[in-house]
């Protein structure tokens, strides 16, 4: 990781932080102003606490301690009354609740990075353009219009619809989703020609995990082993991290498989990601690929090593029919 990536993050997260917290003391400033009674009962809470505190030091008294938590107890009883009359709300609206915008959390007495700073650091050191279209790339936008409803089994080899098979394949996706953290869920392997949707579909599933704080790192399969042979030689513009990301985030998303070139250390390189992938038990890390190969094409390509991992612990689907960018031209023309 580049040090001076995590510094410029940590700077933005600090500028976010403080926002969320100046605009909701103004808000709370407001309420406080409306009702004069919250600021008394903040002032009879510090009191109490403070005059307990003290008699508990001379008389180490339970019953002192008893009467404290109940008066305790009433004030704030009455406090949230008070709160929940009223729409307005004076909590600090965090972009990441889970961290509050600092980027970290606590792991029982360890500090670790939160999910959301992962992710930035992976869509700027390692995503890059791959998910630049993210936003726009969603379930909702997905159009099954640009599937036929023609069965055509002698131009598809199947007895289904281009559309039927969208369908099936939309709800393995959603599926995927669904039980993302459960280890007896399978990876997913998507095989067809060019312009079928394939990387439209992998980046809507990326889309949703992300909303379930998943951390997503995006390859194309070259740029992926490029850089890990790269690291592996010591070049000096590969972060040492790069294979610890491979490894362990959350889903890897591998694209374009078979457009590499392939020689015997990419074989070996693309074996390890995958194998070891599979065997990661801290956590349930799952990974897409996608290729224009058929599965013909990928077991005459590969090693045997390979395809038995991909045969046994990927679930895969085959995109067929119209390429949907020369449908687009054509509609807009």
């Amino acid at each position: 990781m580049n040090n001076s990536t995590l510094k410029t993050l940590l700077i933005e997260y600090d500028k976010k932080r403080r926002k969320a917290e100046e605009i909701a003391q103004k808000e709370k400033t407001k309420i406080y102003e409306k009702f004069p009674e919250l600021t008394e009962i903040d002032k009879q809470l510090s009191t109490l606490a403070l005059s307990s505190m003290k008699e508990l030091v001379k008389n180490n008294d339970k019953k002192i301690l008893e009467k404290l938590n109940s008066d305790i107890c009433y004030l704030k009883n009455k406090k949230q009354k008070i709160l929940s009359s009223i729409k307005e709300n004076f909590y600090p609206i965090y972009e990441c609740s889970k961290c509050k915008d600092t980027g970290y959390i606590l792991n029982g007495t360890t500090k670790e990075m939160c999910n959301c700073l992962k992710q930035k650091i992976y869509d700027i050191e390692y995503n890059k353009s791959n998910m630049n279209n993210l936003k726009t790339q969603n379930f909702e936008n997905f159009n099954l219009n640009f599937y036929s409803n023609e069965v055509n089994k002698e131009k598809y080899q199947s007895d289904i619809s281009p559309r039927e098979n969208i369908k099936l394949i939309l709800k393995a996706c959603n599926n995927f989703i669904e039980n993302f953290d459960d280890i007896n869920e399978k990876n997913l392997l998507f095989c067809g020609k060019t312009g079928l949707g394939k990387t439209f579909l992998s980046s809507c599933i990326a889309n949703e995990l992300i909303k379930k704080e998943k951390t997503i790192l995006y390859q194309t399969a070259s740029v992926m082993l490029d850089t890990i042979i790269n690291y592996r030689f010591g070049k000096e513009d590969v972060s040492k991290d790069i294979y610890d990301y491979l490894l362990n985030v959350d889903l890897l998303i591998i694209d374009d498989l078979g457009t590499e070139g392939i020689n015997n250390i990419k074989l070996i390189e693309l074996f390890n990601i995958i194998n070891s992938r599979l065997l990661n038990f801290n956590k349930s890390a799952k990974t897409i690929i996608s290729t224009n190969l058929s599965l013909q094409d990928l077991l005459r390509t590969y090693d045997e090593r390979i395809i038995s991992r991909i045969i046994g612990n990927y679930n895969s689907f085959y995109f067929f029919g119209e390429d949907i960018r020369f449908i687009n031209k054509k509609t807009t023309n």
